[in-house]
């Protein structure tokens, strides 16, 4: 069980499948909602909270009109670009209806491995969360072809959460997904596949449970949230996967429920 006793800065990233409705790429707005409201009442409780919101091709390609994910690098960083404005301009609205200020911070890798940058980016997330803002962090798609075509890059939002936790020295990394958490196998074709509650060290055995990708309008799957573990696991930083329909659980997790699948590493102590 996770001791939110020593939790005050969370980073919570959400994937496209909790942002967009299947069926049409649109946004949900009532799960938007949801979530503005959960994470602006953390901030209230005393809190920091940053947001990694993946999201911004998916929502370009349906304001753009567009039959599906274009093909061609171009039109996905201009759909990334029509949709991250989108995106902003819905976050910044409903935050605002709370109180809370919000902060879009695009990044590269280039901007995480150079030390100056990275030391900027430090100073700046400690800037805006003293001010009580909330950060929104996302690939920056319109530049950066990286996360797009898989190369040397983050390769999704499930690694840039985790460098995000990393640079902003968070106590606890939250992911939603579309499942519960990380089951021994693939609960949508296995019926006897049990949610592993706590997970203090990945294996092979746990990288084949794991499976492939996730949905179709996302670039992250399981195998991607074992390789953010990692990185957090590493750096002595909590993760926890947890289902992304109900943004309600996050008071179950900070009340110290057990939600999902904990990876935490019994040689860390925070």
């Amino acid at each position: 069980m996770l001791n939110m006793d020593a939790v005050r800065r969370i980073v919570v990233k959400v994937g496209t499948s909790s942002l967009t409705y299947p069926a049409t790429g649109k946004l949900n707005i009532r799960a938007i909602e949801q979530l503005v409201r959960c994470l602006s009442d953390l901030e209230n409780r005393g809190y920091e909270m940053v947001l990694v919101s993946s999201g911004a091709v998916g929502v370009g390609v349906s304001k753009l009109g567009l039959p599906g994910r274009p093909s061609s690098t171009p039109m996905q960083q201009a759909a990334a670009a029509v949709g991250q404005c989108e995106l902003m301009h819905l976050y910044d609205k409903m935050f605002l209806e709370y109180g809370i200020n919000v902060a879009q911070i695009l990044l590269t890798r280039e901007n995480v491995t150079d030390d100056h940058q990275r030391t900027n980016i430090r100073n700046t997330f400690e800037a805006l969360l003293g001010a009580g803002v909330v950060p929104i962090v996302n690939e920056n798609d319109t530049v950066a072809i990286d996360e797009i075509e898989q190369i040397e890059s983050f390769g999704d939002n499930d690694t840039l959460s985790a460098v995000v936790a990393r640079l902003c020295d968070a106590d606890l990394l939250i992911i939603f997904t579309d499942i519960e958490g990380l089951y021994s196998a693939d609960p949508r074709h296995d019926p006897t596949a049990r949610l592993i509650p706590v997970v203090e060290a990945i294996d092979a055995q746990l990288r084949a449970a794991a499976g492939g990708p996730g949905t179709a309008g996302g670039t992250g799957g399981m195998a991607t949230k074992l390789t953010a573990a990692e990185l957090c696991m590493d750096a002595g930083i909590p993760m926890l996967i947890a289902k992304g329909d109900r943004a309600e659980v996050l008071y179950d997790i900070v009340e110290g429920k057990a939600v999902g699948t904990l990876f935490t590493s019994p040689k860390h102590t925070r």
